[in-house]
């Protein structure tokens, strides 16, 4: 999935003034969308393991790349060929070790 974090994105004001980056949680934000848009809704969820490498800039075009599947997803956030993160994502099946 591609995606653009538009300049006028809320949480760009305060990250950081004079010169906004994406926040890292935002990139995160549309991994999760990415998962539950193909498996629904997941409720609580643990990030064992996130990298971020690159800053995105407003306004730049980036995509999200999956591999996995229920209960447990490996993801890139790249900027064309850039890497800009990396991890996993696992969903907490009502505690149970995943």
């Amino acid at each position: 999935m591609h995606f653009v974090i538009e300049p006028d994105h809320p949480s760009l004001p305060g990250h950081f003034p004079g010169r906004p980056l994406v926040p890292g949680v935002v990139l995160l934000d549309r991994v999760i969308a990415v998962i539950e848009a193909t498996h629904g809704p997941l409720g609580p969820l643990r990030l064992p393991q996130v990298k971020f490498m690159q800053p995105l800039l407003p306004g730049e075009d980036a995509r999200v790349e999956l591999e996995g599947d229920v209960p447990r997803w490996r993801f890139r956030v790249l900027r064309g060929e850039t890497l800009l993160a990396s991890g996993e994502v696992v969903a907490d099946r009502a505690g149970a070790p995943a």
